[in-house]
C-alpha cells in the first residue's frame, strides 16, 4: 500500500498538463508527501472551471472501522470502488488527480538486519516526469488528531489497482492508479464512471522503474 510519494514539479507545470485554469495552492515547495500532509490535487471547482487546490491526504474511514474511536485518520488508498463507502465520491464532481513524480513501496526483500525497512522507489523513467494517481476527494468534518479537534477539512485518496509486474516483486497487492496522458486525466476529470472505471488498471510494465530514493 503506498504511504508515500514525492512531487519535484512546481505548480505551472501541473496547471499545464491537466489544462487547469486556476492555482489556489499557490507556491508549492517540491518534497516527500506522508498520510495527512496538506497536498497539491486537480479537481473541477464549483464554478465549474479546473483548478489546482490543496487537500489532506486521507479519505474518511468507513464507519465499521471507526467502532470506539474518537480520531480518524483516514483512509489515503482506495481498491473496492463497488463499496457503498466509495461509490458516493465516484461521481466526476468528486475526482481528482494528485501530481507524482515519484511513489514508495516498503522493500523487505531488501532489509539488512537490524536496519529498519527501506522503500523501493519508482517513476516514469529516470527523469521522473510529471504523471498522476487517479484519486478522489470531498470536503469532510472530523477528528484527524486529537490536538486539532474537530476540523472540517477537504481531504483526498487514490485509487488501486493490482500491481504491475515492475511492482509486483516488491509489493505483491496492489499499486495506484497511474495517469500518464491529458486523454486519461481528461476521462478521469468528466467522464461518467462507467467510461472512467476503466482507468483503474495497472500500468504497462514498460511505463515504470525503479530508481534511487529522491
Amino acid at each position: 500500500m503506498c504511504n508515500l510519494y514525492n512531487i519535484s514539479s512546481g505548480p505551472q507545470a501541473i496547471l499545464e498538463f491537466t489544462r487547469a485554469v486556476a492555482n489556489h495552492a499557490g507556491n508549492m515547495e517540491p518534497g516527500k508527501i506522508y498520510p495527512d500532509y496538506e497536498a497539491p490535487i486537480v479537481r473541477v471547482g464549483g464554478d465549474g472551471q479546473r483548478e489546482l487546490a490543496k487537500a489532506r491526504w486521507g479519505m474518511p474511514t468507513p464507519s465499521k472501522f471507526l467502532e470506539g474511536k474518537k480520531v480518524d485518520k483516514g483512509v489515503t488508498n482506495v481498491r473496492n470502488a463497488a463499496s457503498p463507502h466509495w461509490r458516493r465520491w465516484l461521481g466526476p464532481e468528486n475526482r481528482c488527480v494528485v501530481p507524482v513524480t515519484e511513489f514508495a513501496e516498503p522493500d523487505p526483500a531488501s532489509k539488512k538486519e537490524g536496519e529498519r525497512t527501506p522503500n523501493a522507489w519508482f517513476a516514469m523513467s529516470e527523469d521522473r516526469p510529471l504523471f498522476f494517481f487517479a484519486g478522489i476527494w470531498t470536503r469532510w468534518t472530523s477528528v484527524r488528531k486529537m490536538k486539532e479537534g474537530e476540523i472540517e477539512a477537504d481531504l483526498y485518496a487514490f485509487l488501486t489497482t493490482e500491481p504491475n509486474d515492475v511492482v509486483a516483486p516488491v509489493h505483491k497487492k496492489a499499486m495506484p492508479v497511474i495517469l500518464t496522458t491529458a486523454d486519461e486525466i481528461e476521462t478521469w476529470l468528466g467522464a461518467p464512471w462507467d467510461e472512467a472505471k476503466g482507468l483503474q488498471r495497472p500500468l504497462d510494465d514498460g511505463q515504470l522503474t525503479i530508481v534511487e530514493s529522491p
